[in-house]
This record gives C-alpha cells, sequence and structure tokens, in this order.
C-alpha cells in the first residue's frame, strides 16, 4: 500500500512580537488590584517569550494600545466585521510566505487543503492561494474550517488519504491561524490569561508518496467523555471568543494516565510503551497542557522539548502549532543509535477530543 509522506514543512510568522505589549495592555486594564498582581505572576509562569501578529506595539497617554492602527483600544475593540476584513487582509500574504518556503513548483501540486479557524472570507483563502501562489486553476481544492488546534491532524489525514488513493498526488497542505484578531474587551481574569496564550501563524507543507521526510502511519480520534463544555470556540458581535476551562490539564492528565495504563493495540499507544516513541510532537496548547501530558505519560524531561520550544517562540498558534513542532523534528539532531525513529503526534481541541498520527522519521 502506498505510504503518504510530509517531504517538506515551512513555517511563517508576521513581522511583531506583541507578547510583553499584550502583557502591558492587560496590566493597564486591571489597574493596581490583586489580579494585576496575579496575572503577572501566572504570565511569569507560561513559559512564554514570544507571540506574534501583524499588529505593530504603540504606547498611547490616553492608555495602552496594542496596534498603531487602534485595534485594540480600552473601550473600543472591534466587531466581528472588522476583525474579518482584518483576516482577509493579512492571511492571503502570510500563507503565501509559509509556501514560498516549500522552494516547490506550483504547476506540480495536485490538491491544496486549507485549514483556519480564526477567519471567514469569500472567495476562500484556498482560492485565493490558487491565484497568488500560481497554482493549475484545476487543483483540487478542501478547507477544514472552524476546527480548533487539532484542525492540522484533521488536514494532514485527509492527505495521507488522497496520497493512499493516488499515488501520484502531490498535496499542499497550509494551515493559518491569526488568533491574536480575537482578543476580548474584558476584565475576567480567567480570558485574560487564556488570550496570553496565543500568537499567529502559518505553516505549509508538501505531502507525497515520495519516500522522505516523515513517514505518515496511522490516525486516530480519541473523544473524551463529558468535556463538551472544557474547550469551546463561540463567535459573537466582538470576534470570537475562546472558552478554556481550567480543568482541561487535569482532564488531559487523567486521560493520559488511563491511556498509559491500558496500553491497549487501540488506544493512544496502539500497544506501544511511551519509551517506544523517540520523537513526541505534542501541540503546544500552554504549559500546563504539555506538562499534563508528560505526566500523565510517565515521560522523560526531554520528550516534549521539541513542543516547549516552539511554546516558548510562539505561544498557541492553534491548528498550525504542530506544525511548527513537526518542522523542528525534521530539522533537528536524530536520535543516536535509532534504526527506526518513531514518533506520536497529537493534539487537543474543541469536543473535548485529542486527534493522534504516529510517524517515522526517514
Amino acid at each position: 500500500m502506498t505510504v503518504a509522506h510530509i517531504n517538506r514543512i515551512a513555517t511563517a510568522v508576521p513581522r511583531f512580537d506583541v507578547h510583553r505589549a499584550f502583557e502591558r495592555f492587560v496590566e493597564d486594564i486591571l489597574g493596581d488590584t490583586r489580579e494585576r498582581a496575579l496575572f503577572r505572576r501566572l504570565a511569569g509562569r507560561s513559559g512564554i517569550r514570544s507571540r506574534y501578529a501583524e499588529m505593530e506595539p504603540v504606547y498611547d497617554p490616553m492608555g495602552f494600545v496594542v496596534e498603531a492602527g487602534r485595534f485594540y483600544f480600552p473601550g473600543r475593540f472591534p466587531s466581528t466585521a472588522e476583525r474579518m476584513r482584518r483576516y482577509a487582509e493579512i492571511a492571503p500574504p502570510l500563507a503565501q510566505r509559509a509556501i514560498a518556503g516549500l522552494d516547490l513548483d506550483p504547476a506540480s501540486v495536485t490538491h491544496l487543503i486549507v485549514a483556519s479557524c480564526t477567519g471567514f472570507m469569500a472567495p476562500g483563502l484556498d482560492q485565493v492561494l490558487v491565484e497568488r501562489v500560481g497554482l493549475r486553476p484545476g487543483v483540487e481544492r478542501t478547507v477544514v474550517g472552524f476546527m480548533g488546534c487539532y484542525a492540522a491532524v484533521n488536514a494532514l489525514r485527509l492527505a495521507h488519504h488522497i496520497v493512499r488513493s493516488d499515488a501520484g498526488a502531490r498535496v499542499l497542505v497550509v494551515n493559518l491561524e491569526l488568533c491574536t484578531l480575537h482578543f476580548q474587551d474584558t476584565r475576567d481574569l480567567e480570558s485574560l490569561l487564556s488570550m496570553l496564550l496565543f500568537g499567529d501563524g502559518a505553516s505549509a507543507a508538501l505531502v507525497s508518496a515520495e519516500p522522505s521526510g516523515l513517514a505518515l502511519e496511522d490516525f486516530l480520534s480519541l473523544a473524551i467523555p463529558e468535556s463538551g463544555s472544557l474547550i469551546t470556540w463561540d463567535i459573537g458581535d466582538t470576534g470570537f471568543a475562546i472558552g478554556l476551562s481550567g480543568e482541561v490539564p487535569r482532564r488531559i492528565q487523567q486521560v493520559m494516565a488511563e491511556e498509559e495504563r491500558r496500553n491497549a493495540p487501540d488506544g493512544l499507544l496502539r500497544g506501544r510503551r511511551p519509551e517506544d516513541f523517540v520523537y513526541y510532537a505534542v501541540h503546544a496548547g500552554g504549559r500546563a497542557i504539555l506538562d499534563a501530558v508528560e505526566t500523565g505519560l510517565k515521560l522523560a524531561k526531554d520528550k516534549l522539548d521539541w513542543s516547549r520550544g516552539v511554546l516558548r517562540d510562539f505561544g498557541n498558534m492553534s491548528s498550525a502549532t504542530i506544525m511548527f513542532i513537526l518542522e523542528r523534528i525534521m530539522k533537528g539532531p536524530r536520535a543516536p543509535a535509532a534504526a527506526d525513529e518513531p514518533g506520536l503526534a497529537m493534539a487537543f481541541g474543541p469536543g473535548m477530543a485529542c486527534e493522534t498520527f504516529r510517524f517515522r522519521r526517514l
């Protein structure tokens, strides 16, 4: 049977690091309060150093403004329509930069898959990219939308099935998220800490039958019972509002521990022990999420270094994040004396569900 491979991955982020700007923005909103001191303490433990957006941070005597164009200003946050217009302006060139990093012949691409949950536009981002990148007008297009942080796994699963059914297929998979378009005007500490996690980024990957890069083995979805309200993503009049319960890390740790004990052939580990996997590409949803996976699976301290590095450098970029991690694995040093280099990738999102796949580094 034909095996699909991620041959190449390229990534791109916007121009401006807004992490410290957002921290200062929140501190000004909270004022001299107990919540401000708590926010500072928890922000310092986030494990995040940088997050990027196409918003130049500035300071205004009337109050801190995250962006020079006053997109975010105390007491005046943009409507959903304004945010979608900004998405339509920023998304195409950012995605095009990621695709350019693949250095591929546009005419060779047979299928285009675009995954994004932070914006809508029509003509769609897929159609716009066909013209901007110079893909064939007849390229087969699919959009994976509004699935949240695990959308990249679903996009790769689709590419995997396409290549297995057509060995000549060359599938371009694009993930693009502009999470910073959805900051909310609130003083609620839990909401502000959730927004602290998110940044913007794009990835592009070529998936084909060519035996190079990462071989995709199998995909598995793991639904977490009675967890539908723990991660939500609701469209409102002022953008998309993330609902991220503080219960999420505990539930993830619980499920990981159950899977480690169960170790069933049809489970997360596919009947293998956690130490059997050389690489772990775990969606960097936040430091607490990574700690939960590490503790639940009883992983060695260095197993999630790839994920922690991406979290530190970019924050949580929703669906694009796991592709940044896979890119680092592909470009990083090989495991010593490992003839076979198996890996396990996973991402968590609304449902709550865990989407996973196994891979081998060639």
